[in-house]
C-alpha cells in the first residue's frame, strides 16, 4: 500500500538510492590492496628481531612493529575510512574471518615447526614468510569476498 503522492517509480527510485548508498559504504569500509603485504612484511621483521635472541635487536624491533603497525593501521582507518559494521558483516561475515585468522595461525604455526623439526635456521620467522605471503596472496579474495557478503545481506539485517 502506498501513500498518497509516493508512486511506485517514486518508491523504486528511493530503493535503489538506499542500495547504491550501501554499495558505497561497503566499498568505503574495505581494507585496501596495499594492507596485506605491509601487515605481512612487519609480521616477518617483528618476528626476525625476536628471533635474533638479541636484546637490544629485539627492542629496536619491537618499537619499529609497534610504529609501523600503528602507522598502517591508522591509515586505513583515517584515509580509508575502514570500520568495523556490524549491521553490513553479519554473523557469516565475522565467522568467515575468524576462519581466516585461524588458518592464518595454523599455517604459521605448523611451517615453523615443521622448519624446527627440519632444523632450519629461524623457524619462526620461516613460519611468518610463509603466513605473510598466504596473507598477500588470500586478502584481496578475501575482502572480494566479504564485500559479495556485505552487498546481498538484506537492508536493515542485524539492527
Amino acid at each position: 500500500m502506498t501513500e498518497p503522492g509516493i508512486t511506485p517509480a517514486s518508491a523504486a527510485d528511493a530503493l535503489a538510492e538506499i542500495h547504491a548508498r550501501r554499495d558505497q559504504v561497503v566499498t568505503a569500509t574495505l581494507i585496501p590492496h596495499w594492507y596485506w603485504p605491509a601487515l605481512g612484511g612487519l609480521i616477518v621483521a617483528f618476528t626476525a628481531a625476536v628471533e635474533t635472541h638479541r636484546p637490544w635487536v629485539v627492542a629496536v624491533g619491537s618499537v619499529a612493529y609497534a610504529i609501523g603497525l600503528a602507522a598502517v593501521v591508522g591509515r586505513v582507518v583515517v584515509r580509508h575510512r575502514a570500520q568495523v559494521r556490524t549491521s553490513l558483516i553479519g554473523v557469516h561475515g565475522a565467522i568467515t574471518i575468524a576462519g581466516y585468522v585461524l588458518v592464518l595461525v595454523a599455517l604459521s604455526l605448523g611451517t615453523g615447526f615443521a622448519a624446527e623439526a627440519a632444523g632450519l635456521a629461524w623457524p619462526a620467522t620461516i613460519g611468518a614468510i610463509t603466513t605473510a605471503g598466504a596473507m598477500t596472496a588470500t586478502g584481496l579474495p578475501l575482502m572480494r569476498y566479504l564485500r559479495r557478503v556485505m552487498i546481498t545481506r538484506p537492508l536493515g539485517a542485524g539492527r
